[in-house]
């Protein structure tokens, strides 16, 4: 009897160790949700339940969500697969998806489906450069030389290459001629090492005309790397997308397993297109992200703490000044500049294989337009001009793939 009492004790104490335990370690999940909460409440503009209701029942929301159903209903008939939210000050108006994350497996793309970026990319690259700037990590007026010694290239700046001054030749057409193994993925470090053994010829001198050009976001990730002391990937995802809540992004490793929700790219027709040994470089693309954490994305952007205003302020000045037009580039930015600045339009395109992204930023009004597709079809950069005019931020100008 005396045994059997003992053990009970014993049965008794563990059983109050275990359930302690159990809820410690309920308590920790609860505070580290709570956290993640509060830290991306952070990155919003913070408007409160009566605003954003506001926002949804304003009867004009609600003429222009019918006018977006008829113009998405007869986009979806031209072949469109893909996502697309249009918000005012972060407030989802409208939000549609259609189609396969993957035409092989069927699997349909829903709310959390990632998609190749590919240029929109670039406006990570270059906040994570201003980022850096901002803490006096690095200077936007540095030579590329305070970073790659034997780079061969003299007078360009991270400047130059954030806004696309720098005259430098573009990787991908160079690298055809000297890379040797297709089956490889070549490495941005080792296209930086092309460029210092073999020279291709610039473009033109540095900061005399723009010229988009990916050599560009090549460096700046690399820059960062080396900057910062991590790989391009941990540290977007630790400054970035885990503070901003960005649960399904990620820099895309082309060696490793596909994750749950990526989409795959596809050709006009439906059939795969692969990797190529280009995608092994990053920054300025490979980028995977949801319609849903891209507007994350602008948000923080708009909150006043990822970074300086001082610094957005130079991120959305054109530097570009040619030709004429309305059409410029900041930092990691495409522009479209009016004389009343207040309408100044602040925007990226991209494409890569079958992917075809656009991500338009009204600042006037904080209105947003995301459309990101995984099945090629131009189609997606032409939806953009009406959508505009139903936004109220029309003017006649329509932007390119890029």
């Amino acid at each position: 009897m005396k045994r059997l009492k003992a053990a009970g004790i014993l049965l008794t104490i563990s059983g109050v160790v275990i359930i302690s335990s159990c809820q410690s370690t309920a308590a920790r999940k609860a505070a580290e949700k709570s956290k993640k909460a509060a830290d991306s409440a952070l990155y919003t503009l913070k408007l409160t339940a009566a605003q954003q209701d506001a926002i949804l029942h304003a009867p004009r929301t609600i003429q222009l969500q019918g006018e977006l159903e008829t113009f998405y209903n007869k986009f979806v008939r031209t072949g469109f697969n893909g996502a697309m939210i249009v918000a005012k000050k972060g407030v989802i108006i409208f939000e549609k998806y259609h189609g396969l994350e993957n035409y092989r497996t069927k699997s349909p793309i829903i709310d959390s489906s990632s998609f190749q970026l590919a240029s929109v990319s670039k406006t990570f690259t270059g906040a994570a450069v201003l980022w850096l700037a901002d803490r006096a990590k690095l200077s936007l007026d540095d030579s590329l030389q305070t970073f790659f010694p034997e780079f061969p290239y003299k007078g360009i700046t991270v400047r130059m290459l954030l806004n696309h001054r720098s005259g430098l030749p573009n990787y991908l057409y160079f690298c055809d001629s000297l890379w040797k193994e297709p089956s490889r993925f070549i490495t941005n470090e080792e296209v930086i090492r092309f460029m210092e053994v073999h020279r291709p010829r610039i473009q033109h001198l540095p900061n005399t005309h723009f010229q988009y050009c990916n050599t560009n976001y090549l460096l700046l990730a690399s820059i960062i790397e080396k900057v910062s002391g991590q790989q391009y990937a941990d540290f977007m995802q630790q400054t970035f997308f885990k503070p901003l809540g960005m649960t399904n992004t990620f820099v895309y490793d082309p060696s490793s397993a596909v994750r749950p929700h990526q989409t795959q790219s596809h050709k006009y027709n439906g059939q795969l297109e692969p990797d190529t040994y280009f995608d092994g470089v990053m920054g300025d693309k490979g980028i995977y992200s949801s319609a849903r954490d891209m507007l994350k994305w602008d948000q923080a952007l708009y909150s006043g703490n990822l970074l300086k205003p001082e610094t957005l302020k130079a991120a959305y000045t054109p530097y570009s000044h040619e030709k004429p037009g309305v059409r410029n580039y900041g930092l990691g930015w495409r522009l479209m500049v009016y004389p009343d600045s207040s309408r100044n339009i602040v925007y990226h395109n991209g494409w890569w294989h079958g992917n075809n992204t656009v991500f338009y930023r009204f600042v006037q009004d904080s209105t947003t337009l995301i459309i990101l597709g995984n099945k090629y079809n131009r189609g997606i950069y032409h939806a953009v001009k009406p959508i505009r005019e139903m936004l109220g931020h029309g003017d006649g100008e329509e932007a390119g793939e890029e």
